[in-house]
């Protein structure tokens, strides 16, 4: 999908003792770039100070030259890949975000989205706070700054006592590295090691590329501390008597890499039985099974194995598109879709095909790729969405429309058949979805069910209206 897609805020990275952090920060980050296109940023510490480096566009383009590595010298590294969902596309909401207060130095860097995020700013605002970009994250720096807690892991542990909503987060101290998770384990957050190195990644696949071994998830509602002591583990306040777990069942359906290991489980595992799911809910009569790439390949050879129908590739993929492509000015034909995408005509003429995506946000741009794929006159296509209808918007990191821009909140599924003029359509049911993870219970499907985990705000519910 293209500009009707579901976006990721951000992914995070962060290394401990290890003479060239930087560097594998950059590397981390390069794996979790699928998180997030909009800016990037790497904070170091060289055991005394940190200095943040960060810029707009992709990783590779904001330290596109070695020495903008070589400059940021020291063991203790974090980096932020961004996608926003608060605050607008611009350097000053690039993190990570570097604050001194009177715990010292500390740099911060987030994934995802608090629902008293503007109520907080507000209050800090009228108390004399002066905020320099409008992230979620400068609001957590503010309420470290703010506490009166005796040494910097207390006043830590304070701001994060106040928060509401999602949130995996890393801090950086001159002498130490930090990972926590909010209480529900919205997005994950993993630890890994590699000979005396430790590493915090928002997905394993990042391990993989620097040569870590994973040790652990850290839990929800858990903070850790890694000095040269090694891991100290410490649990974020709550004043609440029990929090229901509730990790975003998107990160399996679309946002995780398939390659990566995040909530107990296998991406590709469970992306794999989407798949089977929808073809046992849906069989169609047909040829040949593609996915829209590259997304839902994975769940679309799990419909072709459970269907027993042969897989194909049907539609390449353009993975060289700059964010500023520039669109001809020809009335009649969609660019967007046709520089992303190709049908295979000799393999799509005449076939009677199914077609396998992740989901259908507002339908514009798959009623183009739709249109596009009779350009090469399969006979037939039947539409499987490998996720439910989603009906409602989400408050916890994930930028989505507002309710009346979904087509599955406005339209039957017959009415989004006929909208995208294709021969049948099936969707993946809540049953079949939250059927095939380890625990249900512990998965927010709330963008398909409207059952919540944590209450909107007022001025959330208001903007996703």
């Amino acid at each position: 999908m293209i500009e009707d897609s579901l976006h990721e805020e951000c992914g995070v990275f962060g290394v401990f003792n290890h003479p060239q952090a930087a560097h594998l920060t950059y590397l981390g980050l390069y794996a979790l770039q699928h998180r997030g296109q909009e800016s990037a940023g790497i904070a170091v510490s060289d055991r005394s100070s940190i200095i943040v480096r960060k810029g707009m566009g992709l990783v590779n383009q904001v330290f596109k030259h070695q020495k903008s590595l070589d400059d940021l010298n020291g063991d203790i590294a974090i980096g932020h890949n961004r996608y926003s969902t608060t605050g607008s596309s611009n350097i000053e909401n690039a993190q990570p975000i570097l604050i001194n207060c009177r715990g010292g130095q500390i740099a911060g860097a987030h994934n995802g989205n608090l629902t008293n995020s503007e109520s907080l700013r507000n209050w800090m605002v009228d108390d004399g706070s002066i905020f320099m970009s409008k992230t979620d994250t400068e609001v957590i720096m503010h309420l470290i700054a703010r506490s009166k807690r005796e040494n910097i892991d207390s006043m830590i542990l304070d701001a994060l006592s106040g928060l509401s909503g999602a949130y995996s987060l890393l801090f950086l101290t001159p002498d130490a590295l930090y990972g926590a998770r909010d209480p529900h384990g919205v997005r994950p957050l993993l630890i890994g090691k590699v000979d005396g190195s430790y590493f915090i990644s928002s997905e394993t696949c990042a391990f993989d590329l620097v040569g870590a071994e994973m040790i652990r998830e850290i839990e929800p509602g858990e903070m850790v501390k890694i000095t040269k002591e090694g891991i100290s583990s410490f649990k974020i306040p709550v004043f609440a008597p029990s929090v229901q777990r509730a990790h975003c069942i998107f990160e399996f359906i679309y946002f995780s890499r398939p390659d990566s290991y995040v909530f107990g489980t296998n991406v590709d595992k469970i992306r794999r039985e989407l798949g089977r799911q929808l073809a046992r809910e849906h069989p169609a009569d047909a040829d040949i099974v593609i996915g829209v790439p590259d997304s839902a390949t994975t769940a679309a050879l799990g419909f072709s194995e459970e269907s027993q129908i042969r897989f194909d590739i049907g539609l390449i993929r353009n993975h060289y598109i700059g964010r500023t492509f520039i669109h001809p000015a020809q009335s009649g034909r969609d660019f967007g879709v046709r520089i992303k995408f190709n049908p295979v005509k000799g393999v799509l003429k005449g076939k009677k095909i199914v077609i396998v995506d992740d989901s259908i946000v507002r339908g514009t741009t798959m009623r183009k790729i739709i249109r596009l794929i009779k350009t090469a006159e399969p006979k037939e296509i039947h539409l499987r969405i490998s996720s439910p209808p989603i009906i409602c918007p989400c408050f916890l990191g994930i930028d989505m429309p507002t309710k009346n821009e979904l087509i599955g909140a406005e339209k039957s599924v017959e009415e989004i058949r006929q909208y995208l003029e294709v021969d049948s359509l099936g969707y993946l049911s809540n049953e079949g979805l939250l059927g095939t993870v380890p625990v249900p219970d512990d998965f927010c499907a709330a963008c398909f069910n409207g059952k919540y985990p944590v209450i909107p705000s007022t001025d959330q519910q208001l903007a996703h209206a």
